[in-house]
């Protein structure tokens, strides 16, 4: 044990030395070496980025790749696998069988008489063999011509007359579709032989090649039925999801598919049940409360309207007409107005609107607005919104600007003024509920700070968000961004 001790206090003490001497060279402004082993995984990582960015997104063409990548692995194995052992070989076959039979034609030439013509002998190959021969006397066999490029009949043929005529000879087998002409040299005289190409190579083998794709193409079909069918409650369950967290009510949904996508979707169901008992619950305590705390308010207002005039009576009832409007304010914020439901809205007459309730009130106002007006939002709720910021900015700008623009995804709504603005640190901070700014303008000036906060959560509850910036007219901008 005080070896090892002693053994591990060395190790220590030397790789305490190497730190001190690297952090010494880094100060000096020396280089270090770093270990290669990061280079070696750059390139992985790279084909890795790669994959990723060509490899499609979806479930269903990913299923699609899954099921169609080794279907053609396994087809080109098996179609490689063909070509090697029967086509070589049934052609080898052919090739050395015609081989053998212009063989014979030429030990019958060589062995015995001919007549003039060679008639006897040209009958004998058209009757029996299905061979067409004649003589070219005194001829000189053509030039080589370019090979086929990948042509197994070619290469057979020429090794099947060297290995077994062993005269010069010279073969065409792409001049004519149908036949094969081949050329042997003789004594004095050229034999020239024509076989049909089927008699030399298989012509049937295209047959497996049509089979094999055909065949694929009905798998990839039935594939593709199915799979069509198993995406698409998946597609179903993300559109209800999608539909539910804008505020809207899914419409003709219920748990359909495998197993788990059923599974998955009646959790959804009653997560969706249990969201809208606890709003339902939250909605009917708060009635309660503010049914209760009107009831006071309403005994405050009847009991100061028994004391009659006065100084101090006006101050109570405006303290109570404030208090009542916090109470309202504070309900509406917890309320969250989700009680309403999600219809098809003018956004652009609901704009209009604001622009004038802001030129009844003295400031200058502008609306325009681009694209399709109709959207779906729960209307009240949504005017309640832009509402708090055209509010907010009238009340500390003279000149209020509201664009609207409509695409095929989302809605957006800007407000912009004139004003002081608020600082770019603080404007997060300013949709959180009763907070009030000293230094700069206040969301709600005067009341209880939930003028933004209240309109960021109907943003959010129909599945948007509010962001805030520089105008361009040199106070701020208020951005309203909700999917349609």
């Amino acid at each position: 044990m005080t070896s090892l001790d002693a053994g591990f206090g060395r190790l220590r003490t030397a790789a305490s030395q190497l730190v001190t001497a690297a952090n010494a060279l880094a100060s000096a402004g020396a280089t270090v070496v770093r270990p290669l082993a990061v280079p070696i995984t750059q390139p992985w990582d790279r084909f890795g980025r790669w994959l990723k960015s060509v490899m499609p997104k979806g479930l269903y063409a990913r299923s699609l790749l899954i099921i169609i990548v080794p279907m053609v692995v396994l087809q080109s194995v098996v179609a490689l696998l063909f070509l090697e052992r029967h086509w070589n070989l049934v052609t080898n076959y052919l090739s050395a069988a015609v081989t053998q039979e212009i063989a014979t034609l030429i030990d019958v030439y060589k062995t015995f008489p001919q007549d003039a013509d060679h008639a006897q002998l040209r009958r004998i190959a058209q009757d029996r063999l299905g061979l067409v021969v004649d003589f070219i006397p005194g001829g000189q066999l053509p030039p080589p011509g370019p090979k086929p490029f990948f042509n197994q009949l070619d290469e057979a043929l020429s090794d099947d007359i060297r290995k077994q005529i062993s005269l010069p000879f010279w073969i065409d087998t792409v001049g004519r579709s149908s036949i094969v002409e081949i050329r042997i040299q003789l004594p004095g005289t050229i034999m020239r032989v024509f076989a049909p190409r089927a008699d030399v190579y298989d012509p049937n083998s295209w047959i497996f090649l049509v089979w094999m794709v055909a065949t694929s193409l009905v798998v990839l079909a039935i594939a593709i039925a199915f799979l069509r069918n198993q995406i698409r409650p998946i597609v179903r369950l993300a559109d209800a999801a999608e539909a539910f967290g804008k505020g809207r009510e899914p419409q003709n949904f219920r748990p359909r598919g495998a197993r788990e996508v059923r599974r998955a979707a009646a959790a959804f169901l009653e997560m969706k049940g249990r969201v809208e008992r606890a709003i339902e619950q939250r909605t009917t305590m708060l009635a309660g409360v503010s049914h209760d705390l009107r009831t006071i308010l309403t005994r405050f207002k009847l009991e100061l309207a028994l004391l009659g005039e006065g100084a101090e009576i006006d101050a109570i009832k405006k303290d109570i007409d404030e208090m009542a409007a916090m109470l309202e304010a504070y309900l509406a914020f917890a309320r969250g107005d989700t009680g309403e439901q999600s219809a098809p809205t003018d956004i652009a007459a609901l704009l209009d609107e604001l622009k004038l309730d802001t030129e009844r009130h003295g400031h200058r106002a502008s609306v325009n607005f681009y694209g399709q007006p109709e959207v779906t939002v729960r209307p009240a709720a949504f005017k309640r919104c832009i509402a708090n910021l055209v509010g907010n900015a009238s009340r500390f700008a003279s000149t209020v600007a509201i664009t609207g623009h409509r695409d095929h995804r989302w809605l957006t709504v800007t407000v912009d003024d004139d004003g002081p603005g608020i600082p770019a640190p603080m404007r997060e901070d300013v949709f959180k509920p009763f907070l009030r700014l000293d230094d700069a303008r206040n969301q709600d000036q005067g009341g209880t700070g939930l003028g933004l906060a209240i309109a960021r959560d109907i943003a959010r509850s129909h599945g948007g968000d509010i962001t805030l910036g520089d105008s361009p007219l040199g106070g701020l901008r208020a951005t309203v961004r909700v999917p349609v």
